[in-house]
């Protein structure tokens, strides 16, 4: 889970495994680890997911952290436009440390649709270059699933 300082990660994680949403925030220090077995293509697959601290002006993501990555959901908060640029710079980073991964960006906080800076178009456009999508709400669950199972799709190539 790589993104911007409070686009929803550490929520759309509680999410996925726990099947729960909280408005308290509270901000990731360091990492956070979280496992869920999954079936994928009729198989059992363990997910080891880590919840790493949001990257902003001040604090760098650490490269060690991302060594031996089979993956990553890039998570940007559709109502903040900067964390779109953050989250375009991670992964580029993250591509230089790992070699190509598979990834899936994550626009987060579909609930907040009225609200979002990051629109239509640009998402379009970003479609149209090659990069899958998926809108999804940690609030709502909308979309946490299919994304994480798609992760999970793409990093067994099924």
């Amino acid at each position: 889970m790589l993104g911007a300082f409070a686009v929803g990660k550490t929520s759309l994680v509680k999410r996925y495994v726990h099947s729960i949403f909280s408005d308290k925030y509270l901000s990731t220090v360091g990492v956070k680890l979280d496992k869920k077995t999954v079936k994928v293509g009729g198989q059992d697959v363990m997910l080891m997911l880590w919840d790493l601290y949001g990257e902003d002006g001040f604090q760098k993501v650490q490269l060690n952290y991302l060594k031996g990555s089979s993956g990553f959901l890039l998570i940007v908060d559709g109502t903040r436009l900067s964390t779109l640029t953050t989250g375009l710079e991670l992964r580029k980073t993250v591509h230089e440390v790992t070699g190509p991964i598979p990834y899936i960006m994550v626009i987060n906080k579909c609930d907040l649709r009225a609200d979002w800076e990051v629109r239509t178009q640009l998402i379009d456009e970003l479609r149209g270059r090659g990069e899958q999508i998926i809108l999804a709400s940690a609030k709502t669950g909308e979309g946490v699933e299919e994304a994480f199972l798609g992760l999970s799709e793409r990093m067994l190539k099924v």
